[in-house]
């Protein structure tokens, strides 16, 4: 019997290999984010700072490759006309043929928030984050996620290292005096 598991383990292993193997690797976009939350820091408006969050867009929605931005776009053209599960399906095959593809988890993350399954949604934004640390909407995400779920301490922790990076964030406002994120002892 442990020879069975050991051979089926070493199956799964090589074919999720080879299905990762046929994908490149996501563009390097790491300067430009870095550069791009410099600016939003530095912001004097929230137009100026959603202005320079789009173009934080525009390098987390780079796919690897044609193939993975097919699977993307079409995931998220779904995903805005309330289909979430076609979404779900186009994002489980991007993630399937682009393991280690950031935008994969946050969108499909997106799509099972929407449909309020905080409990699916939140190793998806984990893994996000963990792919790109500075993913704002994916750190800002898990902060909304962690609401629902009623999580409050770590929902307050995440959305105040989202607005460690952009200060802009309308999910601001939660933690405003009176607001479901408020520090304590300002929460009344």
């Amino acid at each position: 019997m442990k020879h069975i598991a050991s051979a089926f383990v070493v199956l799964v292993a090589g074919t999720i290999a080879a299905h990762s193997q046929d994908c490149p690797a996501a563009p390097d976009h790491s300067d430009g984010v870095a550069g791009i939350i410099s600016q939003i820091q530095q912001a004097e408006t929230e137009r100026a700072a959603q202005v320079l969050s789009g173009k934080l867009w525009e390098f987390w929605t780079d796919a690897p490759d044609s193939k993975a931005q097919v699977a993307l776009d079409r995931g998220m053209t779904r995903r805005s006309q309330s289909d979430l599960l076609g979404a779900i399906e186009d994002f489980n095959s991007l993630i399937d043929y682009c393991p280690s593809y950031a935008e994969g988890y946050n969108q499909r993350a997106f799509a099972y928030f929407l449909g309020r399954d905080y409990q699916a949604a939140l190793p998806d934004l984990d893994r996000a984050i963990e792919l790109s640390p500075n993913h704002v909407a994916a750190i800002s995400g898990r902060a909304l996620t962690l609401l629902g779920l009623g999580r409050i301490d770590e929902a307050r922790e995440a959305l105040e290292q989202a607005l460690e990076l952009n200060p802009w964030l309308s999910e601001r406002h939660l933690m405003d005096p009176g607001g479901p994120l408020a520090p304590q002892g300002q929460d009344i």
